[in-house]
């Protein structure tokens, strides 16, 4: 399983944590951006924006009102380089490359606002966003709508699948507490962005530690989590691998992490759709298989060094 639970943990949601706490690098592409209050905003538009938008392939196949307004609204947490992260205020990575991709065959702009990662489906729901694109992992707790109890807590979401990756161990540069698999946690304590499949990773071995306690901290973002695996206060964070490594290679230049272990609970990240609006997510779909097929998918991932997540096809609900 990958990617961020609620966002925001491959190159890891994915699955908390989708980083303030990495070193910038150079993006090319334009994006269209706008700040919102305390909230980044970015997006990615079709060429020419708008004014084309009738001649886009799959225009005619998205409902009435984005038609209308020409933007779709995503929900993200950009704080999960190299998925989506911040830089000089603007909102670049994986995701809005391929939202870029999609908004080229959409005829749309897809406009990208950051927020906590545990409140996207929450916006989705209440209709502050159209779709969340943040490393989010499919499973059936988000389609179905449930707590980590089963119990039902919201309506759930359908997802357009379009990212594979599994989850790997980050600590501190050298592993000083040699730490190289979940059971070596034991008796330690972890930090973790909250909301995440990572966390529920982590609950999952605390149980499996019994006495032997393993102690989990939970913050709002996964930057705050590296901070406290760097300063010596928890021993590993957990994210999806393509974060991880991205994580390792350039905080600190290199300097300040390490990831561990073999990857493990390899899925599915997937786009959040409201599920009372079917016509939205499968002209997301269908313009996923156009990008897979003329290859900018393809451009999208190698940009950013993780072809190795690519899937075949858009799948919707194929996470378990």
């Amino acid at each position: 399983m990958t990617a961020r639970s609620t966002r925001c943990t491959t190159v890891a949601k994915t699955r908390t944590s989708r980083l303030a706490a990495v070193a910038a690098i150079a993006v090319a592409g334009s994006m269209l951006l706008t700040a919102c209050g305390d909230q980044t905003e970015g997006g990615s538009t079709t060429e020419g924006g708008t004014t084309a938008a009738n001649s886009a392939p799959l225009f005619s196949k998205l409902p009435a009102d984005i038609q209308k307004a020409g933007v779709i609204k995503v929900g993200t947490d950009a704080s999960y380089a190299p998925m989506e992260f911040t830089e000089n205020g603007k909102i670049v990575g994986v995701d809005p490359d391929i939202a870029a991709a999609l908004g080229k065959q959409l005829g749309v702009e897809l406009k990208f606002t950051s927020g906590t990662f545990d409140g996207l489906i929450t916006g989705l729901e209440s209709g502050r966003h159209s779709l969340v694109m943040s490393s989010m992992t499919d499973n059936k707790k988000r389609q179905e709508g449930l707590d980590d109890d089963g119990k039902k807590i919201g309506k759930g979401v359908d997802f357009v699948d379009y990212f594979s990756s599994g989850v790997s161990l980050l600590v501190k540069k050298g592993n000083p507490q040699g730490v190289n698999s979940l059971d070596d946690l034991c008796g330690k304590t972890v930090a973790v962005q909250r909301g995440t499949i990572y966390e529920d990773t982590f609950k999952a071995q605390a149980t499996k530690c019994g006495s032997n306690k393993l102690t989990i901290q939970a913050f709002d973002t996964d930057a705050e989590a590296q901070t406290r695996v760097k300063a010596g206060g928890a021993v590993a964070d957990l994210n999806d691998y393509p974060v991880a490594a991205y994580i390792a290679k350039t905080s600190g230049g290199g300097n300040d992490f390490e990831v561990v272990g073999n990857q493990t609970d390899v899925g599915l990240m997937g786009i959040a759709v409201s599920k009372d609006d079917t016509q939205l997510r499968d002209a997301v779909k269908e313009a996923l298989d156009a990008i897979i097929k003329d290859g900018t998918y393809a451009e999208a991932l190698k940009k950013w060094d993780v072809e190795d997540s690519a899937v075949k096809s858009a799948t919707i609900n194929a996470g378990k």
